[in-house]
Order: structure tokens, then C-alpha cells, then sequence
């Protein structure tokens, strides 16, 4: 097997699902070693039931309600750490927890949503999707927007749960078993499908209003063709930004579609949006900051490849990545030196810390630890 491909499909692997048991028995490289120039401290912790394969992250409402959730059916409220409120929904969970200011909704094993109110956990609907479903809904006043593994996304109404709309696409016969999110804007929602390609979906209707081609599969096997939109688009300075696994990082004129620039660079995980900045992981784990205006390249860090870092997120002066270890690692946004580091349960995160306000984040992992720290 060729060098190449045995990387590929070791991070392919790591893309599909996840890790095989709580910890991670892959060889990774020792942690670097550096001089601490910024402080990263745990807050506070919470535990719920953990997994492996289905992706948990927290959803952070307003400035202080926290709402997460376990693969076990358990939601709880925390505020600044604090339980509010816990309740049991009494089936087991795929997908974390999407929100509002007033509105709540995750989706179970057997694909059907279910609707609560953020302000004391009471059920408000359940409707069944019937598919399974990966990634957190998306909640806006026009509708409950539910990505399904198998490409379909359905629109359910907020106030009922009714489906309002189904938008279906082709799937190609392999595709990453992973956690794509959706960017709503106005009455907009814009995700990545398999293929490379990215979406605009009307939110009223679930017609399709553009498409845009984020990278073209390349290759002759399936998995060489693999070129899944991965993460969440951004929406920077009006272009709308996305990235494909073994294909390209792409923005996009909002206005107009047209391709403002491109990088050759490969993610699993995504893109992170800075002030001016795009951050982006690539398949090796070295992360590299670009000029969002027009792709070029700022710095590149690559102390933390081979211990597969995640999506970055900006935080003030830091940029934080967590690793497949449960590390968390606060690195310096001017030029990417390593800042601060802090431990978790040993376990890698289910998805990108989450921030909270200015300086602090939340991170869930899959053993199930949630971990709110601070970053200053």
C-alpha cells in the first residue's frame, strides 16, 4: 500500500467513525512541548452518556444556557455550569442539540425530532423524520431544518413539528459518515453534500436556489472519489466559504456565486472563521491560517499533526483546537504558536469547542465529559 493511501484511508477512518472505543488506541505523537504564554482553565464539568459513533455537542443559547445532551435520551440545562434542568426523553439519541432563544430539538436513533422548550426542558412536539439523522437540526422561526444521512433535509414547522418540505439529492455510493452542519441566514439554509458540492435551500419552501461546486471528485476508485463538503460553510465579508475532503477550500461571491478564490488543501473536519482570517485543519493535522479576502496563506502549525487536531475556533487573540487525545490546545491567532494547553477525560471531542461568550468555550466529549473553561 502506498504511503499516500495509507494516510488517506487512516483519516478516512477516523472521519467514519470517529474512534472504536472510548479512548483512542491509534498511535499518536507525543504532545509537543512549549512555553505557556496564556492561561486555560476548566470552570466547571458535567457528565452525561457518551458514544462513540453518534456526535454530541452542546448548543449555547443566549449568553449562559448551555444545552446538552446524551446518547442515553438525557437532556440538561447548565447555566454557567449550573443544572437548571434535566429531563429524560426515553429513546436514544444520533444528534446533539440544535436551538433558539426559545426552542429546542434533537433527533433519536429511529430519526424522529423532538421539540422542547429551552426554558424548562417541557416537550412541545416529536415528528418523525423516518431516516437517520447525524448532525444537529437547525432551528430558525421560519422552520426545523433536519439533515439526514442519505442527503434528504426536511423543514418541519416550529410550532408543531409538521413536515413542511423535503429537499432530495443524489448520494454518490460512498460518502463520510459525518457531522455536516448548516449555515441559516435570513430564509436561507446553506449545507455541503457529497460530491462536493454546496446548497443554498429556501427555508419556506425547501426549493433549491443555487448550487455551487466546492470540489470535483478525482480518481478511479470510490475512495479515491471521495470529495464530501465537510463542517459548516462560512459566511465572511460576503463570501461564502466551504471545504471538501480530498478536494479543495473554496469562497464564494454570496452576490453572485462566482468563485473568488481556491486552495488545494484537504479537511475532515472544516473550516473556522476569524475577523478577517479563514483557520482550516487539513488531513495531515497541521492547521494554517489564510486571508479570507483572497486565500493566501498567513502561517501554518504543524506541531499538532499526528494527533488529529479538530476545527479551530477563534477566541479573541487564540485559536482552540481539541485533539483525538482530549486535549485542548489555545494557540496564539497572530502566528500560530501554542499558547496553553489543557486535559479533558482522555477521550477525543464529539465536535469543535463551542464558544460561549468572548473568552470561554464548551467541549463535549465521547465518554460524555462537557467541559466549560476559560481562555484569557
Amino acid at each position: 500500500m502506498r504511503a499516500g493511501q495509507a494516510l488517506l484511508l487512516a483519516t478516512l477512518g477516523a472521519a467514519l467513525t470517529a474512534c472504536g472505543s472510548f479512548g483512542s488506541s491509534r498511535e499518536l505523537t507525543p504532545l509537543p512541548a512549549f512555553v505557556p504564554g496564556a492561561r486555560l482553565a476548566q470552570d466547571w464539568k458535567a457528565s452525561l452518556a457518551g458514544s462513540p459513533i453518534y456526535k454530541f455537542t452542546p448548543a449555547v443559547i443566549g449568553s449562559d444556557r448551555i444545552i446538552v445532551a446524551g446518547v442515553d435520551g438525557k437532556l440538561e440545562r447548565l447555566d454557567q455550569g449550573k443544572s437548571v434542568w434535566r429531563v429524560e426523553l426515553g429513546k436514544p439519541l444520533a444528534a446533539g442539540v440544535g436551538g433558539d432563544d426559545r426552542l429546542g430539538v434533537v433527533v433519536t436513533q429511529d430519526g424522529e425530532a423532538i421539540a422542547f422548550d429551552v426554558a424548562d426542558g417541557s416537550e412541545k412536539w416529536r415528528s418523525q423524520v423516518g431516516a437517520e439523522v447525524l448532525s444537529a437540526p437547525a432551528v430558525t422561526g421560519i422552520a426545523v431544518v433536519v439533515r439526514a444521512s442519505d442527503s434528504r433535509v426536511f423543514g418541519l414547522a416550529p410550532q408543531d413539528g409538521h413536515r413542511m418540505w423535503t429537499y432530495r439529492r443524489p448520494t454518490p455510493a460512498l460518502s463520510m459518515r459525518g457531522d455536516t452542519g448548516m449555515l441559516t441566514e435570513d430564509n436561507v439554509a446553506v449545507t455541503g453534500f457529497p460530491g462536493g458540492k454546496m446548497v443554498a435551500i429556501n427555508l419556506a419552501n425547501g426549493g433549491a436556489l443555487w448550487e455551487l461546486t466546492v470540489a470535483l471528485p478525482r480518481g478511479t476508485t470510490e475512495i479515491e472519489r471521495l470529495a464530501d463538503v465537510v463542517g459548516t460553510p462560512l459566511l465572511q465579508d460576503r463570501r461564502l466559504c466551504a471545504a471538501a475532503f480530498q478536494g479543495r477550500l473554496a469562497c464564494f461571491d454570496a452576490s453572485n456565486g462566482n468563485l473568488v478564490w481556491s486552495r488545494d488543501i484537504s479537511s475532515a473536519v472544516g473550516i473556522g472563521q476569524g475577523t478577517g482570517e479563514i483557520f482550516i485543519t487539513d488531513e495531515t493535522g497541521a492547521i494554517h491560517a489564510l486571508d479570507g479576502s483572497n486565500g493566501a496563506s498567513i502561517w501554518k502549525q504543524d506541531k499538532l499533526a499526528g494527533r488529529i487536531p479538530g476545527r479551530p475556533l477563534m477566541l479573541g487573540k487564540y485559536l482552540v483546537v481539541t485533539d483525538a487525545e482530549g486535549y485542548v490546545t489555545a494557540l496564539h491567532v497572530e502566528d500560530g504558536s501554542l499558547a496553553a494547553r489543557a486535559e479533558t477525560d482522555g477521550s477525543e471531542m464529539s465536535g469543535p469547542p463551542t464558544p460561549v461568550d468572548e473568552d470561554s468555550f464548551v467541549v463535549q466529549s465521547v465518554k460524555g465529559g462537557v467541559f466549560g473553561f476559560t481562555l484569557n
